[in-house]
């Protein structure tokens, strides 16, 4: 059975698309400033944290989006790079959901076991 790209596996892929585009600049432009001038690590250690748990995520949902859409290798690494400049991930997520929108599917609704009649 082939996998059809669905309007859930774009959501997934766009929702940490978001969440990385937001974390990387906070990290490299508040946390790495912030511990640099003033010896303060509690922003770089929270933020920092947060990414490092969730770029894998958005690393996964991105692949498992280029298996369903059929994406050359080279695309796939350069989403996922994305994730790790800032403000790449939000051209990037434009890019991939302007291609991918229009030939989406909306999600199976899963199948309710029917009542065994008396």
């Amino acid at each position: 059975m082939a996998l059809r790209v669905t309007r859930g596996s774009i959501l997934r892929y766009r929702t940490l698309a978001y969440i990385t585009g937001v974390a990387v600049p906070i990290l490299v432009f508040v946390g790495i400033p912030l511990s640099l001038a003033h010896k303060q690590s509690a922003a770089i250690v929270v933020v920092g944290i947060v990414h490092g748990y969730l770029f894998p995520v958005y690393v996964l949902f991105t692949l498992d989006l280029s298996r369903r859409a059929h994406w050359k290798i080279g695309r796939t690494v350069l989403i996922a790079l994305a994730g790790t400049i800032p403000f790449a991930s939000f051209f990037a997520e434009r890019n991939v959901v302007h291609s991918l929108e229009p030939r989406a599917v909306p999600a199976e609704a899963p199948s309710a076991p029917s009542a065994p009649s008396t």
